[in-house]
């Protein structure tokens, strides 16, 4: 409000002051005389202010004429004018038209549309550095590669455009699998603009990919100084990249270089296990033991892991087991209640033949978490005590179908490999291995779909050989070999009668009584044969002890001479003579 105050001040000043100068303008009685040719003009104040503005509008018109005129000499001649310029700018409203729609098409994915606009777009504008990014988005979007790698190449010969067509020809060799070309022009797109993420990342990628470790690491470098990674992150990668640097140079025969990286990998990144085991390896070629076992301790510390053990063990190849595992007991203490110190703990004891240490060390793992190990590891310690077999059956059938433990597993594409990589052999991904047990390991091992899980329940179940067993109901060990059945005519099987009352039998002493003699007259419902014609009884034996021909398993007859006054021959319940009248000779 108050500014508009001042506007309306300000346009009554001016009326005032003009008003002021007119009056004084006309009291003056002096006039402007103007002489020209003999001629004399007389002119009041008012007068000549009035034709002071008359001649100033003349001589705009005058002026204005003469551009006119000079715009008609030129049109002419054929240069540029208001009518080209008229014309110009309706092209270029139309190529803008055109360069939006084009755009749009391309947002939508209309590849077809995309690409007429972008030609349309290019007819009206004189502006290729537009117009040909255009027209290779849309090709892209089309698919035609062919006209997208043609348009990227045009792009180059502008300096405004040619990060961009680097870019899309880096894009297009990705696409083709071509990643040695693509690398080459990711370091020309990283060199003209080094700040670009994207860019720093793909070329990352594409030098791991293509081994290319030292490079990897100035990237990874200049990416760190940039502060795009944090430090932890970029230390951890940087080990990585240094210990497959080492690796390299190893093979090609380099051991002090590779000790070196293997050993600033270590020290930078004490949880990655393959660098503490190449440095370990390379201080054990310099019979530096001392050192070797001191990286090999710091990283169990950290993350035990069996390949650090069984490097641990090449220290010293050529040891007894009890001298192994007094030896062991230092690395073993860098981390007692670990999972991986126990099964370490308790192989070494079956090493040395204490099976009941073994069984203390291993615990309660295989309930809590059985895997393939550590029911080997039980099978192991029950086959040392002297369980029965059956029992050392039981866990190894349990291993069948267990989970096999931590892995080398990619937390990108849960890939799981059986070496250390630091690419991903499956989804290319950098530094994305990690020393897990898979994703639904425990509740794949605990079902299983092929009834594997009955197993135990055919294999059996272990003997009571303190329990009190039924002499009559006592089944006889069927461990030794069965006297074999002699050769007969097969008879046809017949159905089975319903099963009737046992009694005592009534058999010679010291004759094993036959199946036949507890029933009244007929076979068991487990006779599938009529029963054997009778044959000559044979002489009695001395007596002997019942619990003792019960109890000890028969052995195998040896041969028999030919005379007929040789001892008889002990009958087992599961094998029946044969028709004959003495089946121990030579049938006719």
């Amino acid at each position: 409000m108050l500014l508009s105050l001042l506007k309306i001040l300000f346009f009554f000043a001016v009326v005032l002051a003009l008003a002021l100068g007119a009056m004084h303008l006309s009291e003056i009685g002096q006039m402007l005389r103007i002489q020209y040719g003999g001629t004399e003009i007389a002119l009041t104040p008012v007068k000549a202010v009035v034709a002071l503005i008359v001649l100033m509008v003349l001589a705009w018109v005058v002026f204005k004429l003469l551009g006119l005129l000079l715009a008609t000499l030129r049109f002419l001649a054929g240069d540029e004018t208001a009518v080209n310029r008229y014309f110009a700018r309706s092209r270029q409203r139309k190529g803008y038209a055109a360069f939006t729609e084009g755009m749009l098409a391309v947002a939508s994915g209309e590849g077809k549309l995309a690409q007429d606009k972008a030609a349309r777009a290019a007819k009206y504008l004189d502006q290729p550095h537009m117009t040909n990014l255009l027209a290779a988005q849309a090709a892209e979007t089309a698919g035609d590669s062919r006209r997208a790698e043609s348009v990227y190449k045009q792009l180059l010969e502008d300096d405004r455009t040619r990060f961009v067509g680097i870019r899309g020809l880096m894009r297009q060799k990705l696409a083709q699998g071509d990643t040695h070309k693509a690398l080459l022009l990711a370091q020309k797109a990283y060199s003209l603009k080094p700040r670009h993420k994207e860019t720093q990342d793909t070329l990352l990628e594409l030098q791991t990919r293509e081994h290319d470790w030292k490079g990897a690491r100035q990237t990874l470098k200049d990416k760190r100084n940039q502060g795009d990674l944090p430090k932890d992150v970029a230390l951890r990668r940087d080990a990585v990249l240094a210990l497959q640097q080492a690796s390299d140079v190893l093979a090609g025969g380099n051991s002090i270089s590779a000790r070196e990286a293997a050993i600033s990998a270590a020290k930078a990144s004490p949880d990655l296990i393959p660098a503490a085991v190449l440095a370990a390896r390379t201080y054990t070629a310099q019979k530096d033991f001392r050192n070797a076992s001191r990286i090999l301790e710091k990283t169990w510390s950290v993350s035990p892991h069996p390949d650090l053990a069984k490097t641990y063990a090449e220290i010293v190849p050529d040891e007894s087991p009890s001298a192994r595992l007094r030896r062991f007991d230092a690395l073993m203490r860098k981390n007692p209640d670990h999972e991986e110190t126990r099964l370490l703990k308790a192989e070494l004891l079956l090493a040395a033949e204490d099976f009941p240490g073994a069984r203390r060390a291993l615990g309660d793992l295989a309930e809590k978490h059985p895997t393939v190990r550590t029911l080997s590891i039980m099978a192991a310690v029950e086959r040392g005590e002297g369980a029965d077999d059956s029992v050392v059956r039981g866990w190894l059938t349990r291993a069948l179908t267990a989970s096999r433990g931590p892995q080398w597993v990619c937390d990108t594409c849960q890939n799981v490999m059986h070496d250390w990589a630091p690419v991903c052999d499956s989804c290319g991904g950098f530094d994305t291995l990690t020393w897990r047990e898979p994703e639904g390991a425990r509740s794949t091992a605990s079902t299983s779909p092929t009834g594997a899980e009955m197993l135990p329940l055919l294999v059996g179940s272990p003997r009571d050989k303190h329990a009190d067993v039924d002499p009559e109901d006592e089944v006889p060990d069927l461990s030794e070999p069965v006297q074999p059945h002699p050769p007969g005519p097969a008879e046809p099987e017949v159905s089975a009668p319903k099963p009737r009352e046992k009694r005592q039998p009534d058999v010679a002493p010291g004759m094993v009584p036959r199946e036949s003699d507890y029933l009244d007259a007929e076979p068991s419902a487990t006779v599938t044969t009529p029963e054997p014609a009778p044959v000559p009884e044979p002489k009695p034996a001395p007596a002997a002890d019942p619990e003792k021909i019960r109890t000890d398993p028969p052995k195998a007859a040896p041969e028999r001479p030919s005379e007929p006054e040789a001892e008889p021959v002990m009958v087992r319940p599961d094998a029946q003579p044969a028709d004959e009248e003495d089946w121990s000779k030579p049938s006719k």
